[in-house]
């Protein structure tokens, strides 16, 4: 058997950490197989809550700022560098690479470099007839992205808090956990190949999705409710037994992670640590960012375990409604003054005595030193990796297509509006 272990990597589009092996009333049985078998992180977070920059910050091991994907794939942005993609680095030590399904990388999946281009539904084709020489297998699922096909049964549907509990925002979720539902049974089909063809021991599974949830203050946010992402890594003999990490972890140390397992040297640009043999915490901090979503956003974090701090760069006082996606949920906070209510150009969050994130401390004397400490690390990390927001407004590249700030709704767009107007 080679050495080098195949590499799945499963994801979905806007799931967040709301299936059943985090403990939530979401049925998927598959997930919660793969969680009793490999190895969950429940303090896993993505880069960016914004769809094509989290991904490419996956793929790339470096931040959305860094790798040039600041914004969404289908609405003008791009990789700087195709070359930076895992599937280049694992190249060089014999991988073949598959793209199965959805990617939000690039607008035409050819420049990315896979050897396989297929449908979503070959993947499990793909298995069956496995090359000789290791693989990369990128698998991408919609599910779980708005719009939700059918719902539940709203009657017995709790909607993920903070959000009140009404019959629009259970309609909501219920419509969410139908959607949950056929995402497990898609990935489930995955799984049963690995096993029916002998490859699942000698293929690590990394199983995750791009950011939290498409409900309001969650997708597009820097709260953890959209920071947060499922992560359920599955290898006999490194990711097993059923085991639960709560350190904090990054999709940047899955790059890291698959080189070492792979036999290749890191690339000099990567951000993150690997996940092989970790011991005790990983991180001290993890940083965060929003650019472009829908509408331009530009948002900074710094999370510790303890701690986060949010600093917005765009003088807003109000929500950019135009990024949040549309739903019953966001209809019912639109409906009570969202709109209106403020939003803070600062925050600071006790994230063990507030996790929703609702009491900002930013004014709080007692937590000066926090504070200050806290905007020392986000300035250092900026400074680091030569954020854009030093100098001015993120550059909005040539034909990009963005909203106004002041859209309720995305599908409400304008072309190539001036940077941060």
């Amino acid at each position: 058997m080679n050495t080098q272990p195949n590499i799945l990597y499963i994801h979905s589009h806007d799931t967040g950490r709301y299936i059943q092996p985090y403990g939530h009333a979401v049925p998927t049985p598959a997930l919660q197989r793969l969680a009793e078998e490999g190895v969950l992180f429940r303090q896993n977070f993505c880069v960016t809550p914004t769809c094509s920059p989290s991904r490419a910050a996956l793929l790339t091991g470096c931040y959305p700022h860094e790798n040039g994907m600041t914004g969404l794939a289908h609405r003008g942005w791009k990789l700087n560098d195709y070359g930076q993609h895992i599937i280049h680095t694992l190249r060089q030590v014999g991988y073949t690479s598959a793209l199965a399904g959805v990617q939000h990388i690039a607008t035409d999946r050819a420049v990315i470099g896979y050897d396989h281009l297929m449908k979503g539904d070959d993947a499990v084709a793909f298995l069956e007839n496995a090359p000789r020489q290791p693989f990369f297998l990128d698998v991408g699922f919609g599910e779980t992205h708005r719009e939700f096909p059918q719902a539940e049964d709203a009657r017995y549907c709790l909607p993920p808090a903070p959000l009140p509990d009404t019959p629009q925002t259970r309609q909501d979720m219920a419509r969410f956990k139908a959607s949950a539902r056929i995402l497990d049974e898609k990935m489930g089909k995955v799984f049963a190949a690995l096993e029916r063809t002998g490859l699942a021991q000698n293929t690590l599974v990394i199983c995750t999705t791009d950011h939290g949830i498409a409900f309001p203050r969650m997708k597009c946010t820097l709260y953890d409710s959209g920071i947060g992402t499922m992560l359920i890594l599955r290898l006999p003999g490194v990711f097993a037994g059923g085991q639960v990490v709560e350190a904090m972890t990054s999709h940047l140390d899955l790059y890291p992670t698959v080189c070492e397992l792979a036999g290749v040297a890191k690339p000099a640009w990567l951000r993150g640590r690997s996940l092989v043999k970790m011991t005790g915490a990983v991180h001290d901090e993890l940083f965060f960012e929003i650019n472009y979503h829908a509408a331009y956003e530009p948002v900074r974090a710094v999370r510790t375990k303890r701690w986060k701090y949010i600093r917005r760069f765009d003088g807003r006082t109000t929500a950019v409604l135009a990024n949040i996606d549309d739903s019953e949920s966001k209809s019912v906070w639109i409906e009570h003054g969202w709109p209106e209510r403020a939003v803070p150009q600062e925050a600071l969050y006790d994230l063990c005595f507030d996790p929703n994130e609702m009491e900002n401390l930013i004014a709080d004397p007692r937590r000066q030193a926090v504070v200050q400490d806290l905007r020392d690390r986000l300035r250092r990390w900026m400074e680091e990796t030569r954020d854009p927001l030093l100098t001015g407004p993120v550059p909005l590249p040539a034909g990009a297509v963005i909203n106004d700030p002041n859209d309720l709704s995305p599908k409400r767009n304008t072309q190539s509006r001036p940077t941060g107007k």
